[in-house]
């Protein structure tokens, strides 16, 4: 049987992302509308293929979350007209080659990178300093109004670091021991409230046997927060679920909503809600 909810959602999603994609100029001449302040630094890595979806996804930090002290985009690839078009969003916006911005990491790091788009989002991460709080955010992660809670979670004195829950384990096994695999850890928005300690993480990563896999990133990151006691963002406002793929309606697209991350099973879902395309 056709699953017409399903299809109509994906076929919604593509037309808006077209018409989004082609009026993007008129959208970066918006103004933004949000004056408050948030004293964190904001880091995303992203392609050329991904730029509406980073276009929508800052808009949507700096309109419903407020304005860092810096927003990065690490560019893996993007064209000087593009960096342009990112720059040309906000005064805070700062582009940087993902060359330039990783240095001085192991040489196997570099390898993965050149394997998997994986490793370069481990050497984007690794990269980012810790002279200050930091988030760091995947570009098909959505801000909803209630992001301004944000601004708490960045100004408590708590020194732990908050991390996006998963639903399902996603794991390179060879890194984790039996006993750490509770709890899964997602890599698609992260708080960090200090430089992260990746010493454990980086030991097995360098003893690996055989080439790096697609998990093996977010596994350092699952292995590396859970040993700093990093704590889990609630499930019902940071949303990792799924479940309404294949349905017409985005089930998590409320008021009361902070982010979601629309994983590629549920990509097109980014795109079906133009109520809050700010």
């Amino acid at each position: 049987m056709v699953n017409i909810g399903y299809r109509l959602a994906r076929l919604q999603g593509k037309i808006t992302r077209s018409l989004y994609q082609k009026q993007m100029r008129r959208i970066i001449r918006r103004p933004i509308q949000q004056e408050k302040r948030l004293e964190v630094a904001i880091y995303s890595l992203s392609c050329p293929r991904d730029l509406p979806e980073q276009i929508a996804s800052i808009c949507s930090f700096l309109n419903y979350a407020g304005i860092p002290e810096q927003f990065t985009v690490i560019s893996d690839g993007y064209s000087d007209r593009e960096c342009q078009l990112l720059k040309n969003l906000h005064p805070c916006i700062v582009v940087i080659s993902l060359s330039e911005f990783t240095r001085g990491l192991p040489q196997k790091v570099y390898e993965y990178a050149a394997i998997n788009p994986m490793g370069k989002k481990l050497a984007a991460i690794l990269s980012i300093p810790g002279d200050r709080v930091s988030i760091y955010t995947d570009s098909d992660i959505f801000f909803f109004p209630q992001a301004k809670e944000l601004e708490s979670l960045i100004q408590t004195a708590d020194p732990h670091s908050y991390y996006l829950p998963d639903i399902d384990p996603a794991f390179d096994l060879r890194i984790l021991q039996e006993s750490e695999r509770e709890n899964p850890i997602n890599g698609g928005f992260i708080l960090f409230k200090k430089k992260a300690n990746w010493d454990l993480a980086m030991e097995r990563f360098l003893n690996l046997q055989e080439p790096p896999n697609y998990f093996t990133e977010q596994t350092m990151m699952h292995l590396t927060l859970h040993r700093e006691k990093s704590k889990p963002l609630p499930k019902d406002r940071y949303i990792m679920s799924r479940d309404d793929e294949f349905i017409f309606r985005d089930r998590y697209a409320t008021e009361e909503t902070v982010l979601r991350h629309y994983v590629t099973p549920v990509r097109h879902k980014f795109w079906c809600n133009p109520q809050y395309l700010v």
